[in-house]
């Protein structure tokens, strides 16, 4: 008699020990040593419920009913020698330009200062992917040499069919325009994606 099938998860181990760090809202207070991979998308595309289904925690990054309420790099420390950031939430359409170039500003300093940085999660919602601020910050990890990770969450509000559809046409589009990402399903409801995610960061992190 064949074994049911069991869904395999992968060892996240290292991410439910994450715990916050710091906050920083200048370039100076960010964290020098170790190593680091980074989380960054558009408001409301689900990036702080992708990390606290990543750290098994719902309570780590805040989700706020207003999306892009972070304006800071937010650090949380999986040991002594490793990290994961929440970087502030882009596209958000309620504020000053003064506030948006800050954002800018910040967010160079970083993908091009951060020594420790050894990887960009970018978050995108699969139903609405590859927008004018994804592309930005895909064309500065391409510009700072930095791998890049294309999420696309909340497969859970689309059936299979159009979930590798999407995936599909955003793989051939980051293709075309000579983009060199890797790209995945992921819903944290239900956690599609996690073994997968969980494998990419821990070949950044060298774990």
């Amino acid at each position: 008699m064949n074994k049911p099938y069991q869904k395999t998860v992968a060892d996240n181990r290292y991410y439910r020990q994450a715990k916050f760090l710091i906050s920083a809202g200048k370039a100076n207070q960010f964290p020098i040593d170790g190593a680091e991979v980074a989380f960054s998308g558009r408001s409301n595309a689900g990036k702080s419920s992708a990390i606290n289904t990543l750290c098994d925690n719902k309570g780590l990054a805040r989700t706020s009913k207003t999306p892009g309420r972070t304006r800071l790099v937010n650090f949380f420390e999986l040991d002594e020698a490793r990290r994961i950031v929440d970087l502030p939430g882009y596209g958000f359409a309620k504020v000053p330009l003064a506030m948006k170039k800050e954002w800018e500003r910040l967010m160079t300093q970083y993908l091009s200062e951060q020594q420790a940085l050894k990887g960009l999660v970018i978050i995108m919602d699969i139903r609405h992917p590859l927008n004018d601020y994804d592309w930005q910050m895909l064309k500065w990890c391409d510009h700072f040499q930095l791998p890049a990770h294309v999420l696309l969450t909340k497969a859970d509000k689309i059936k299979r069919g159009p979930q590798q559809s999407s995936k599909l046409q955003t793989q051939k589009k980051l293709k075309d325009a000579g983009i060199d990402a890797s790209v995945q399903v992921f819903s944290s409801l239900k956690k599609t994606g996690l073994d997968e995610l969980v494998l990419k960061l821990n070949g950044w992190l060298e774990l």
